[in-house]
Formats: structure tokens, sequence, C-alpha cells
């Protein structure tokens, strides 16, 4: 059942427009549509797993229009594991926002849109039409963050929107060279006919630098983050979570089907320094990231910047460019999502359940909510690299492949960005179990807050049992999926091997 590819994209845009339609007739709608969508899109994004594991990659041409001048589709151990990410992490944030919101048609809307957006990116074979979801994505992701309301939150969305506007105008510029230069633009065909036109040609080098730099900005990489912050600060909890899982996770998707689907390990070949500044690009932003995290105070402002680092760390991965440092990248890119968008949710339970938005805030907060705070430490604590979690798998496999290349700075960055990760996230940590509480007593009473979020702080709704379930299950898939890190790699080898042949 090929047709599951197509409907992956189809079914949330299609499922988009009716919150509004039915926002007639009932204000809660949306969370319905947006919760058997939800479903739906993970029983979909399995059965194209399925197929990819039973039958290996498969393509989609939409209207049964022929490649290269149709649009393809592609299903691969790649696309397939992204597109379950996807799915899974849809439906953990809609079951989250049921309680903590926010609870507007428009809002399902958007994130549906959003949805679709971040599946495209995923699944397209094309180029333009990468651009086309990459846009998609942004457009979405520009109102989400402008739903909490605030007027620093319509600043932030401003800011990304000018931002993550400059970002696609340079990929749909870089598209221009390349068409100009071969004529197509299914990645394929692409890959094909570039090694005629030369890789030295102007027209093709202009086309990568302004690819890959349109892309860095989606990535957020430093020092082309800067609307990353402020986005993941003043969004609403739930929209944090999601865009922090997801967003930046496709955009450095995009980045590696682009680098070894259309440019080719030929190009790096041919164009050393395109590899060495990218390489170099990435390790500047694994130190800067994670120097600016330690300096917060605000856990969502540090996960923010945190994010900058850990995809330091994933470009570095596909930049070495050797198949243990991609199986690595790979490894933590999903392992991101799952640990990132639980850190946010799990920071979003304890301030819904005590108040809590600052690192002074978190002191003695394992006595107040003692599952929430064991979420948050086996999140943080996977996020830094301790086995048996997924960040440590997919940390282990970019060192070795650095060290393999003998980019020995790359990996010693590596290193010290763990150790860095460790102080911010300590930090946070200590207050939770070991500050004095009796400052924060009087607060908690005032709130008649009860451990792991009975009636909740005042003014603010309670934490359900869904919201805890969420969280819980986000720490524990970051555990389980380091047991099945060697299965994962498994998974991408076909596609890598077609890469590195």
């Amino acid at each position: 059942m090929t047709d599951a590819l197509v409907f992956l994209v189809v079914a949330p845009i299609v499922a988009a427009l009716l919150p509004i339609a039915f926002g007639a007739f009932s204000e809660r709608a949306g969370w319905a549509v947006a919760a058997v969508t939800a479903v739906v899109q993970l029983g979909l994004s399995l059965v194209v797993a399925r197929r990819v594991l039973t039958g290996g990659r498969f393509s989609y041409e939409v209207g049964n229009f022929q490649p290269p001048m149709g649009i393809e589709l592609i299903g691969d151990g790649v696309s397939a594991t992204l597109l379950v990410l996807i799915a899974a992490v849809t439906l953990g944030v809609v079951a989250y926002a049921r309680r903590a919101g926010p609870h507007s048609n428009a809002f399902y809307s958007e994130l549906l849109l959003l949805t679709a957006g971040v599946s495209g990116v995923v699944a397209t074979g094309d180029v333009f039409n990468l651009y086309v979801f990459i846009e998609i994505t942004g457009l979405a992701t520009y109102a989400l963050v402008a739903s909490g309301r605030s007027a620093r939150a319509a600043v932030a969305s401003l800011k990304y929107l000018f931002v993550g506007t400059i970002g696609a105008s340079l990929y749909l510029l870089g598209v221009g060279y390349l068409y100009v230069a071969t004529g197509t633009l299914n990645m394929a065909d692409l890959a094909e006919t570039l090694p005629t036109v030369g890789y030295a040609s102007p027209l093709v080098l202009t086309g990568f630098g302004l690819i890959v730099t349109g892309l860095l900005v989606k990535v957020a990489l430093f020092p082309l983050h800067t609307w990353q912050p402020g986005a993941y600060a003043e969004s609403p909890d739930t929209v944090s979570a999601y865009i922090s899982a997801l967003v930046s996770t496709v955009a450095a998707y995009a980045l590696f089907r682009i680098v070894y689907a259309v440019f080719t390990l030929e190009f790096f070949a041919a164009v050393p320094a395109a590899r060495d500044i990218l390489v170099l690009l990435a390790a500047i932003s694994v130190v800067a990231g994670s120097a600016l995290a330690v300096m917060q105070s605000e856990p969502k402002r540090m996960l923010a910047y945190s994010s900058v680092s850990q995809f330091g760390l994933v470009v570095a991965g596909i930049a070495i460019a050797n198949e243990t440092a991609v199986f690595g990248a790979l490894i933590h890119l999903v392992g991101h999502a799952v640990m990132k968008g639980g850190l946010f949710l799990t920071v979003g339970v304890i301030a819904a359940g005590t108040g809590a938005r600052t690192l002074d805030d978190f002191a003695g907060l394992a006595d107040r909510a003692p599952v929430a705070s064991a979420a948050f430490a086996v999140l943080a604590f996977s996020m830094v690299g301790i086995p048996p979690a997924v960040g440590f798998a997919g940390k282990w496999n970019i060192v070795l492949g650095a060290v393999t290349a003998g980019e020995w700075i790359v990996a010693a960055v590596v290193v010290v960005s763990t150790l860095m990760t460790l102080a911010y996230f300590a930090r946070f940590i200590e207050r939770i179990y070991f500050a004095d509480v009796s400052e924060h007593a009087a607060d908690a009473d005032a709130a008649q807050t009860v451990a792991d979020g009975g009636p909740g702080a005042v003014g603010r709704p309670p934490v359900s049992l869904g919201m805890r379930v969420v969280v819980v299950a986000a720490a524990v898939t970051a555990v389980l999926l380091g047991f099945v890190a060697s299965d994962l790699v498994d998974i991408f080898r076909p596609v890598l091997e077609v890469y590195f042949a």
C-alpha cells in the first residue's frame, strides 16, 4: 500500500480545514479532529515503515507523472523512521494539549498544517517540492509561536518570520541556480546530472552555498540561530515541544538529503573546502550553543540554546562524511527529537503544577513533583549522553566517525560539549534534588500544589494524568531507543550503503 506515503501529507492538510469548519458548532472540535488525525498518521507511518522493512526503498509518483518531470515521494529506511517519529510526536503533543492547551480551533488547524509540512519535507524527492514544504512548515510555525498571545510571543514570531523567510529565499535561489545548471529538480536526476556540469562550476558552487546556508538557518546553527531562543521560550509549552522536536529536525534531515542524495560524496572530494567549512561551522555551533545554555536561568531558554549545540553535533556528523559519523548523526537526530520534546513538555508540567519558571523556582521540586522531576532528570542525563540512553549512542558514533576521519578537533569538541551539557543540566538537577526548600514552602502552599500536579498553581490548569503519561513515555522512550540503536543502524544501513558505495 504505497499510497500511504502520499496520504501522510494529504491527510493532515485536509484535516487542517476541519477545525475551522466545525468551529461554528463546537469550540473544542479542533482537539478531536487533531487526535483522530494523529492516530491515522501513526497508522499510515507504520504502513510505510513496514513496506520499507519488507520490500526496501520505494517511490510514489504524484499524479502518475514519472520523474524527473513529475513530483516523487520517497520511502526508505531514514525517511520511514522519521515519518514514524513525526506521527508519534504529534500524537503525544495532541494528548498533552488536551488539558494544557491552547484550546482554540485555529491552533489545531495550524498544528495539523505543520504536521503536513514536516511530513512533506521528509517524504519528498524533489528539491523544489522540498521548498514548498519548508514554506508550509515555516508559515505554520510562525502562527503557532504567535499563539502565545503575549507581546514577546508576537515579537518572537515576527523575528522568526523575517529570519525564516531569508533562509527559505536563500534555499530557493540555490535551487534556481541548480535548475539553470542542470534543467532538472528531481534529487536523483540532479545527482546524475551534476557531474556532467562539473562540481567546480560557479552555478553548482553557488547553488550549494545558497541551499546549505538556507537550511542552516532553518536548523538554527550558530550564528544563524537568532530566531530560535525567542521562538522556543515565548511559545506555549505545547508549541515549544512540537517545534523543538520536529522543525529543526526535518531541516537537518533535508541537509542530509541534499548533501548525499543530490551533491554526493564526489562533490566533497572535488570541493574539499565545502566540507571543511561545514565541519568548522558545526564545531563552532556545538561550543557556542553549550556556552550560551550554561548562562541561562530560564529552563526554556536553556533548552533552546542546547538545541543550537545539539544540532551542531548532527551537522558535524553529516559533514564528517563517513558511515559511522552519519549513523551517529541520524541516531542523534531521532533521539534529540524525543529528548528535547520531552524536556519541553516536562518543563510545562512543572510550570503548570508548581509555577516554576526559573532556576531558583526549581529548588526542592522533587518533593512537590517527584514524577515530573524524575522524567526531567532521565531526559537530561540522556541528552548529556549517559548510557544506555539514546544520547550516548548518537554521540559515540559521531566521535568514532571523527576519529576515523582524523578529525580530532571535532572529537574533542564533542567531548567538551558533553561536559558542558552536563554543567547546564546539573544546575537544574542540583536545585531539584539538593537545594533548600524552606523558602519555597510558602509559595507551594499558597499555590495549593499537590505532588505531581494536583489542582495546579493558582490561575493555571491542573496537571492531568495524560500530561504526566506523555512526559514519562518520553523519558522511557529515550532510554529504550538506546537499547535499539543497533537496530536503527540496520534500518539506516541500506540507505547509506547507496551513498557510500
